[in-house]
């Protein structure tokens, strides 16, 4: 049977997972009765909560006697990681992009990849029945975007379709026919070329490992040469044609749909999984046992923020998880490094704390998140940037981003101001249709810690924000924090709500009455720029004195909900998000007031 090889590239919410859930359909990949799940190659529940797609994953259709294996990425520059493996087991790369919003940083950032190891794109403009579409113009800024990314003449005279993901159809004009997605079929068998055979024995890079229950680790990648059946000796070899193990090959899954199966060989330029090894990694090679050199894998760009994953030493600690020692911790943080090569861990000497780094925040929270639903307990410190030296000059570097943002004319002047204070420069500003701007920045990591939410606030909800990692350039200075201090609670126990009532003139809660509280805990914001340290423990004094008025009921303003997000972008260097499966706390690193005097007073002397 012929193969062709593809993955499908584009930004968040341009409709990459609709588009597959359509080609599935009209490829036949589903009986005529199956109940099929909508977006169904998101199958992790933070994928189907979130509505973005985390993981890269490998499905296949059949169309007219040709298997089209088609990998699904990841939108979000946070999981970029994933991306940059899948690409090396392509030939070819579908570019979707929304026909108002235009191409994306993302979109940037996942092309530039793609065209620098030679893929020819397809390019399809999707959604072209929204009411603010702007075709032409999108087309254009495409070609733009190619030329910019040194695209050759090839790359440059790419395919172009139109059409509606949701609504199941592509054409080769804007207005249909609007006919199902035959003219994309069409499109693949005639633009992508059939995978390059290699000769020689088996030989295999690992892209994308997981862990299945049943068959233990399982890895993914494309057979670049030979043939290999169950059963089968092989070895397993790292980047530098080191030996890491050898065994048998226990059973090779085929991708069929939405189904995996079982087949007796895979042959060169199929996509499969394998299972019967203990140790092989994503980016080793496994090859026959005569085999010596390992395969090429696509280097993998260096981490920018980093975390401090430490054991949860609260006075409530072990009372909602059940998962909270250190050796636990280390070990899942191991194994999730192992398959997540955007994602690296260290240990800090002398302490039971992990150092975690990866491409953003995003990409951290959603590892914490997934932490916590398997029942781990742990506290977790603020981002930090990752600096870098300058080897010629000794000057520290910092990592800057392309920052975009789509805001509404009347909240741009906000918008800039903030971001000039976080230092940022505006390279671009432009209108985007719609009274809307498009106002590009580049501006430090550091800067933009946190400054999600304030966005929304500044826009009324109206802005989009998109960042991509852009260089490495000299430390741009200072930059303000949170304004505001804490309010602290002196003592543990349960909140009162007439504590709280009296409280509110402090500044917001962020806790409810009946809520278990700790001395060291945050519990509010404090209107000013001071920690303040505050009773929510006290009740009410009962006499049977009656005064009129002094009986009114107990009105609480709703307190500051926290998410996962949310709070690891408010904490300050010496504040700490406990984590456990059923609370998000925020707390000071030091619980007692007078070790935190010390530790003020010691930095102040310094």
């Amino acid at each position: 049977m012929d193969l062709r090889n593809i993955a499908i590239i584009a930004h968040v919410d341009h409709g990459k997972t609709t588009l597959v859930d359509k080609l599935l359909q009209q490829s036949g990949a589903f009986r005529e009765n199956q109940r099929v799940a909508e977006r169904v190659m998101d199958s992790n529940d933070l994928e189907k909560e979130r509505g973005i797609t985390i993981l890269a994953k490998a499905t296949s259709v059949v169309w007219n006697d040709t298997r089209i294996n088609i990998v699904d990425t990841p939108g979000h520059a946070d999981f970029g990681g994933e991306v940059e493996r899948i690409l090396s087991m392509v030939d070819g790369v579908i570019v979707l992009v929304d026909a108002a919003e235009g191409p994306m940083p993302q979109t940037k950032f996942v092309v530039g990849k793609a065209l620098k190891i030679g893929l020819k794109p397809i390019v399809a403009i999707n959604k072209v029945d929204r009411p603010d579409a702007r075709i032409t113009e999108v087309v254009n800024e495409v070609f733009d975007l190619f030329a910019a990314l040194d695209a050759n003449d090839d790359q440059l005279d790419f395919p172009i379709l139109y059409g509606s993901g949701r609504n199941g159809w592509m054409a080769d004009a804007p207005d249909g026919p609007q006919e199902g997605m035959t003219p994309l079929f069409e499109l693949v068998m005639k633009h992508v070329p059939a995978p390059k055979v290699e000769e020689g024995p088996f030989r295999m890079l690992g892209t994308l490992l997981e862990a299945n229950p049943y068959l233990g680790r399982m890895i993914t990648g494309r057979v670049q040469s030979g043939s290999i059946k169950p059963n089968q000796t092989v070895k397993v070899l790292d980047n530098s044609g080191n030996l890491i193990e050898s065994g048998r090959i226990s059973k090779i899954m085929a991708f069929r749909g939405i189904e995996r199966t079982p087949i007796e060989i895979a042959e060169a330029g199929d996509i499969v999984a394998i299972a019967g090894l203990s140790k092989f990694n994503v980016a080793d090679t496994v090859c026959a046992p005569e085999v010596t050199e390992a395969l090429h894998a696509q280097p993998i760009d260096p981490p920018t923020l980093s975390m401090t994953f430490l054991v949860n030493d609260s006075p409530l600690a072990g009372t909602e998880g059940d998962k909270v020692t250190s050796r636990v911790i280390r070990d899942r943080l191991f194994k999730e490094a192992e398959g997540n090569v955007a994602l690296k861990i260290t240990e800090s000497p002398g302490t039971d704390a992990y150092v975690v780094a990866g491409r953003g925040e995003l990409q951290l929270a959603i590892l914490i998140e997934t932490m916590r639903r398997e029942g781990f307990e742990l506290s977790v410190s603020r981002p930090r940037v990752v600096f870098q030296t300058d080897e010629a000059s000794g000057d520290r570097l910092e990592p800057i981003e392309e920052v975009v943002i789509d805001v509404d004319e009347e909240h741009s002047g906000v918008v800039v101001q903030k971001m000039s204070e976080r230092k940022a420069d505006m390279m671009e500003m432009r209108p985007s249709g719609g009274n809307r701007l498009r106002l590009v920045f580049h501006a430090p990591t550091r800067g933009l810690i946190g400054y999600q939410g304030e966005l929304m606030t500044d826009t009324k909800g109206t802005a989009i924000m998109n960042r991509l990692f852009h260089a490495y350039s000299p430390w741009k200075g200072e930059i303000q924090g949170r304004r505001n201090g804490v309010l602290l609670s002196t003592d543990s126990g349960e909140a009162v709500a007439y504590a709280m009532w009296n409280l509110e003139d402090r500044g917001p809660m962020m806790i409810e009455p009946g809520w278990k509280v700790y001395q060291g805990m945050i519990i509010g914001e404090h209107t000013r720029e001071n920690d303040l340290e505050v009773n929510v423990l006290k009740g009410k004094k009962l006499t049977n004195v009656r005064a009129a008025g002094k009986d009114e009921a107990v009105r609480l303003t709703p307190p500051i909900r926290m998410t996962l997000e949310r709070a690891l972008a408010y904490i300050e260097n010496d504040e700490l998000v406990e984590v456990t499966p059923k609370s998000i706390r925020l707390r000071k690193v030091k619980l007692d007031p007078n070790e935190r005097k010390r530790a003020d007073r010691t930095k102040e002397a310094v």
